[in-house]
Parts: structure tokens; C-alpha cells; sequence
């Protein structure tokens, strides 16, 4: 028998290793293993679940290349890595008008999780000394947001042991509103968090309201509480779409905004930002003085070894698109999200909750009289066509709601946008024949 033939057997199956292998391996022989795993991977262009970049230029991603072995920490030995993020963190300072752009903090971080986590610190720290100052006791404190937020802020309550008080959602608004707001807060409240761009439904939270209502708070009551702005997406949309909304640090009470540079900030994942309005807004024993260039560079984070890659792709994307471009990107995106919630709003059984003309998200549930499917028959529909849409619940008081999300990002074309249409109008012919639903 000739050496290169198999006798049939289960020994030509092999499972995946869950043990360290004894001998080495071949480098294109592991390439090729894991490569092909990989291919059961969902194709990323064609996850319109997620919020973050997946496509990138052919120089930003040599870019990366170029710098994934340079540790992003370490500012002595890559002084230019440094150097660059410092100057997105002024560009990003002057883009939300800080007061003081050329000597407010920011840093860079992992991911838009770490800014929030950093936020959330400073504005407790800032509450214990506002109490001890004043002879007050500092009791269990709270952090009041919107049940619509991220679950990093969370995670944030829980970790850094802050009640978190989640205002719930009520019919038709699915956000953080000015109205109940007072109700929530009380002495021991470290902060609110606004949502620019909310991960439901894409729509903005009235920061702007929101801050009257607390300023009008504290005429009542004397109780000054401030407010961060979790801008994980909007943050890097509406000073170039919506420049004359006032949610940033041109509101006196927002004393820091976060978001991500990997989602509408146009870099792969991942990577995040965090500014504070002014150096006196962050406390001093919150802050690390690294050797830098001959002097010393204020630093706060909670990550340590990272790749300076995501910091080198920041700075790609700013200088190679300018605010021009920039703006031209992040139009496209919403011009794309607007057509095609139109066309979706023309498909039988859907009923948008949002057109794409905040963030470029569509938002969108089945009639109420649809009975023999359901929004998660149509995710996982989809699925078989290679989209990944998906499926869910809206948080409490309104979990009787389930609805669909597509988010539109750059590199998400016309024509992928006119192929969806087509497959999920197939799709929802497809289910309106069964007789029940198969998934709930």
C-alpha cells in the first residue's frame, strides 16, 4: 500500500488540541490549521450586529503591522508612539471643545470599556473628597444612567462598588430622558451618565437637557452633580454631522466624555479614548508621572502591555481624513442607514423605532399582529445568508418589545446595503409562510 493512502478509520479524525503538544509543528502547517478554523468565523463585513471598524485602508493596516511588536507603555523607548497620542488626545480635546485643549488629560485605552471604568473612578474619587471636605460621611455611592447603557458601566458599579440606579425606559423612548431624572439623585450620587448614541436604537440622549435639569437640581437643593458622556459611538458622529448640538464640554456641567476610536473613529479593535475637561478635574493621586522626552507626562489607565498598532491607526485616520473627510465618511454612513430604514419601513411586518438619522442605525420590531414568526426567526434566517443581525429584548418595562438592529459602518457599501434588502425581503416572504414560530 502507497504511504500517502489512509485506511478508513476514526483514527483520520482529529479533534481540536486542548493540550500542549509534545513536538513542534511546521509554521505554514499551524498557519494552515488554524487558518481554516477560522473560516466557520462569521465574515466581519457582514456583521451588522457590531458597532466596531472592520474595514480599514491597505496603509493603515501596514501601519499597524509596522507596530504591533512596540509596546504602547512603554513611552521611554517609543517616544513617537507617545507623541502621537497625545495629539489625538488634543485633536479629540479641541473636536469636543475643551476649554483648555493643549492641557486637559486624556489617554488612550483598550477599548471604550477602560474610558467608562476610568470615568466612573474619577468621579468617585472627585465625590469622597467633596465629602470629607465638608465634614460629610461617604456612604455606599450611586451613579445614575439610563437601563439603555452599555454593560461596562455595569460592570463599573460592580467592580468599584457603586450603586448603579438605572432610570427604566418608558413607550417610544428608549433612552435617558430629563424628566424623572431628579427622583434618582441624592447626595451620594457620584455622577449621570449620558448616552450619545444609544446601543438600542442609535438615538441620542438630550445631554443638553439633562444638564438644565441637574443645574435646576442644584438651585433646589445645592447638589452638584456632574455629568460624563459615555460617546463610545456619537462622540466620533456628531461634531462632524451634528455640530451644532450641544452635548459636549461647551456644557459647563459635562466634565468627561469617552468613546471609541474602533467604532466610528474608523480603526480596527481596539481601542478607546477618555478626556476630562481640565487638569483640575481629575485628582492628583489618580495620575502617573512617566519619563517622556527629557520630562514628565501625566498618565491614567488600567491596562498595562498593549500594541502601540491601534494608536499608530488613530493618528492615520485623523490625518488622512481631516475633519472633511471625516465628515464625508460618517455622512455616507447615515445617508446609507436613513435609505435603508425607508426601504425596511416598506417590508410588511416591520415597524421602525429608528431611521438611521442619529447614529446610522436602524432599529426595527414585527407588527404586533405578526403571529407565526418572530425577530429572532428572522436573525437566524439571515444568518444563513452570512449576515449577522441581531436579535433582542429591550430592558426592563419594556421587555415585552423585541426588536432587530442593523448598524451601518464605513465600508458598508450601497450595493451590500441593496443585497440585505434583498435577502431579508426574501427572508420575511420566506417566514410568513410557516405556521408558527421556531424561535423565541
Amino acid at each position: 500500500m502507497s504511504a500517502t493512502q489512509f485506511t478508513p478509520g476514526r483514527d483520520v479524525l482529529r479533534p481540536a488540541r486542548t493540550e500542549l503538544p509534545e513536538e513542534e509543528m511546521e509554521p505554514e502547517a499551524a498557519y494552515r490549521l488554524i487558518h481554516d478554523e477560522l473560516m466557520l468565523d462569521g465574515n466581519a463585513r457582514l456583521n451588522l450586529a457590531t458597532f466596531a471598524t472592520s474595514w480599514m485602508e491597505p496603509q493603515a493596516r501596514a501601519l499597524m503591522n509596522e507596530s504591533l511588536a512596540k509596546n504602547a507603555v512603554d513611552r521611554e523607548e517609543y517616544p513617537q508612539t507617545a507623541a502621537m497620542e497625545e495629539r489625538c488626545v488634543r485633536m479629540l480635546a479641541r473636536l469636543w471643545h475643551a476649554p483648555t485643549p493643549d492641557t486637559c488629560v486624556g489617554c488612550s485605552t483598550t477599548g471604550s470599556s477602560e474610558a467608562a471604568m476610568l470615568a466612573g473612578l474619577v468621579l468617585k474619587r472627585r465625590w469622597q473628597q467633596r465629602r470629607r471636605a465638608s465634614g460629610s460621611a461617604c456612604g455606599r455611592p450611586n451613579l445614575v444612567m439610563g437601563a439603555n447603557v452599555q454593560v461596562c458601566w455595569k460592570k463599573f458599579a460592580r467592580y468599584f462598588d457603586v450603586e448603579p440606579r438605572l432610570v427604566p425606559l418608558e413607550t417610544g423612548q428608549y433612552h435617558l430622558t430629563q424628566e424623572r431624572l431628579a427622583r434618582y439623585c441624592d447626595q451620594n450620587t457620584i455622577g449621570v451618565v449620558s448616552v450619545l448614541g444609544s446601543t438600542l436604537d442609535g438615538s441620542y440622549e438630550p445631554v443638553d437637557r439633562i444638564c438644565a435639569a441637574l443645574d435646576a437640581l442644584e438651585g433646589r437643593t445645592g447638589m452638584d452633580i456632574p455629568v460624563h458622556v459615555d460617546g463610545a459611538s456619537g462622540a466620533m458622529v456628531a461634531p462632524f454631522l451634528d455640530p451644532d448640538l450641544a452635548w459636549d464640554f461647551r456644557l459647563d456641567r459635562v466634565v468627561s466624555i469617552n468613546a471609541s476610536g474602533h467604532k466610528y473613529g474608523l480603526v480596527y479593535p481596539s481601542i478607546g479614548w477618555a478626556i476630562w475637561r481640565d487638569t483640575e478635574t481629575v485628582p492628583e493621586d489618580l495620575i502617573f508621572q512617566v519619563n517622556y522626552l527629557g520630562g514628565h507626562m501625566p498618565t491614567l489607565g488600567l491596562s498595562f502591555s498593549r500594541p502601540a498598532s491601534q494608536v499608530a491607526a488613530q493618528y492615520y485616520s485623523f490625518l488622512r481624513y481631516g475633519r472633511a473627510g471625516l465628515r464625508r465618511a460618517q455622512g455616507r454612513c447615515r445617508a446609507i442607514a436613513q435609505a435603508l430604514a425607508a426601504e425596511i419601513a416598506t417590508i410588511g411586518p416591520f415597524r421602525l423605532l429608528s431611521d438611521g438619522s442619529q447614529l446610522p442605525v436602524i432599529a426595527f420590531c414585527l407588527a404586533p399582529d405578526t403571529d407565526n414568526f418572530t425577530v429572532f426567526d428572522v436573525s437566524r434566517t439571515l444568518r444563513e445568508r452570512g449576515w449577522q443581525v441581531p436579535a433582542y429584548t429591550l430592558p426592563k418595562n419594556r421587555e415585552d418589545l423585541a426588536v432587530l438592529r442593523v448598524v451601518v459602518r464605513h465600508g458598508f457599501s450601497g450595493e451590500l446595503a441593496q443585497l440585505f434588502l434583498d435577502d431579508l425581503q426574501r427572508v420575511t416572504d420566506q417566514l410568513a409562510k410557516q405556521a408558527a414560530p421556531a424561535n423565541h
